[in-house]
């Protein structure tokens, strides 16, 4: 089974990734291989900031690792909250003023429309590689559900009537952004 180092501290998407991934990798997070590093998302891309985090790590250890970026990209506010999803409302990374900030940008609009976009940077043996995955569908006004983490609980995923944070991990995952991204990874490394 090859070994990967997944270049994040979120335990939110660990178990994500974990369980699109079942037993075809082993998946080591930074804490599990002894890293503890906050690496700045200081660029303006996805693409950019999962760039940054892979080549980190691997010039830390020189080994194949991954890494992702995400942001909730919104038609009608031209992308945003977009790379900065996770600082939306300030420095804090509290997704409840994130939630807060973005339901009232949205106040003056109809349009709804949204898409989750993850970007993959994996870096083997000494190569960097993207992938993307993207769901698209529309946020919501008010809250519903307390499973998963971000907007999950303001954003409905096309074919759906029910927010993330009302679907259980393996549900979210037929709709995820971050397992079609996953997905790609995977099949890219099968073949290579």
């Amino acid at each position: 089974m090859d070994t990967l180092i997944f270049a994040t501290n979120n335990q939110n998407k660990v178990e994500e990734i974990r369980l699109v991934l079942g037993n075809t990798f082993n998946i080591v997070t930074l804490k599990e291989a002894g890293i503890e590093i906050d690496i700045p998302e200081p660029h303006n891309t996805l693409e950019e900031n999962a760039s940054e985090k892979s080549k980190v790590i691997h010039a830390l250890t020189g080994k194949n690792c991954f890494s992702e970026d995400t942001g909730l990209e919104v038609e009608v506010l031209n992308g945003a909250p977009g790379v900065k999803s996770a600082r939306y409302a300030g420095e804090g990374r509290l997704f409840e003023n994130n939630i807060d900030k973005l339901l009232q940008n949205l106040l003056p609009h109809q349009n709804k429309k949204a898409r989750f976009r993850t970007v993959i940077s994996l870096i083997l043996n000494d190569t960097e590689f993207l992938f993307e995955g993207i769901c698209s569908g529309s946020i919501i006004d008010n809250k519903r559900g307390s499973n998963g983490f971000g907007y999950d609980p303001i954003f409905i995923p096309e074919g759906s009537d029910r927010t993330f944070g009302e679907m259980t991990m393996i549900e979210k995952s037929t709709f995820s952004h971050r397992k079609k991204a996953m997905e790609k990874l995977i099949s890219f490394l099968n073949n290579n």
